[in-house]
């Protein structure tokens, strides 16, 4: 479960939020200001904060810019009534992954939480699959295949691999699987089953983020 904290200084609004969101099974906390806020994120972790602009005390601009040196990978989305060319640029400048225009609807509220954290998401897969030795596991369209398969089925023998995969050359395959297990990414049980590692399964898990975020 994602867990996001609201910031700003409208009860009221803060509420509604705290309520859509939880409706669609996020873990949400509030902060009344910009201290609050910072003494919360010092405690737990957030995938998102959601930060109003102007609140009394210290600015939204001013939070973002502590938050990024406290937690640097949190998302940071931020929502002001007095949206400007200027204002949204500043707080990009400053680490927003993005902002909302007071007042907006629940729809534009969910669809720029759901965007933000797919990014997160694939930011974060991209690292893992740009270390060179995961890429170049990943680089034959064969070793993604093998990927895929054993991360939808689980494991496989040797043989009924190959004929899934419909190559005729065992030779091949097995150079492939050699290379994927070298990199860490498949293990074999006692049985002589193929099946991913820990790390492998987490590379698949990246590979189908990646994959999605392009073509989606």
């Amino acid at each position: 479960m994602k867990s996001i904290l609201v910031v700003d200084d409208d009860h009221e609004l803060r509420e509604n939020i705290r309520e859509i969101l939880a409706g669609e099974g996020f873990d949400v906390d509030t902060a009344k200001n910009g201290s609050e806020a910072l003494e919360i994120v010092g405690k737990r972790d957030f995938a998102l904060i959601l930060l109003d602009l102007i609140m009394p005390g210290l600015s939204g601009l001013d939070t973002l810019l502590l938050l990024r040196r406290q937690k640097p990978q949190v998302r940071v989305v931020l929502m002001t009534a007095f949206s400007t060319i200027e204002n949204a640029v500043e707080a990009m400048r400053r680490g927003a992954d993005d902002y909302l225009t007071k007042p907006f609807k629940t729809s534009d509220l969910l669809t720029t939480v759901n965007r933000v954290l797919e990014e997160a998401k694939f930011k974060a897969c991209k690292a893992v699959l740009d270390t060179d030795s995961t890429f170049n596991a990943m680089a034959n369209p064969i070793r993604r295949e093998i990927l895929q398969l054993l991360s939808a089925k689980g494991k496989y023998r040797f043989m009924d691999l190959t004929r899934e995969l419909g190559i005729e050359d065992h030779t091949k395959v097995n150079f492939h699987l050699k290379m994927l297990k070298e990199n860490g990414l498949l293990v074999q049980d006692e049985q002589k089953f193929y099946c991913l590692s820990v790390e492998g399964e987490k590379v698949t898990q990246c590979l189908n983020v990646v994959i999605h975020s392009l073509t989606s």
